[in-house]
């Protein structure tokens, strides 16, 4: 299980490598997202995947034996809500940015910068 989740990473930080380098400005934000996305990942698997195991303690006040570490979870919830939020600026200034320039290539820019 832990080893298709670490290829599946692995695809994920290639495609958003490959879309950072492209010239449109939105291959490049949906590359940050696709980066962003495989690091909650990683961090989610560094927890540990344990199936089975519930995240309560014991009647006798003692932790599960196959109870999962909550504080990579917390940490991708909150990256996630942060994630959502830099979206959705990252969109208004990427509009901004086309009603400006009137282009999203990043190698159109500089001729715009001549006129």
């Amino acid at each position: 299980m832990e080893l298709s989740i670490a290829i599946f990473i692995g695809i994920l930080y290639a495609c958003g490598v490959f879309l950072l380098l492209r010239r449109s400005i939105v291959k490049v934000i949906l590359g940050v997202f696709v980066l962003s996305n495989a690091t909650n990942l990683i961090i989610f698997l560094a927890g540990g995947v344990e199936r089975g195991g519930i995240g309560f303690v014991n009647e006798n006040g003692e932790p599960a034996a196959a109870m999962s570490d909550p504080l990579p979870q917390a940490l991708v919830l909150t990256a996630i809500v942060i994630g959502l939020g830099i979206a959705a600026y990252i969109l208004v200034l990427k509009y901004q940015y086309f009603k400006v320039t009137g282009t999203h290539d990043l190698d159109q820019l500089k001729n715009t910068e001549q006129k």
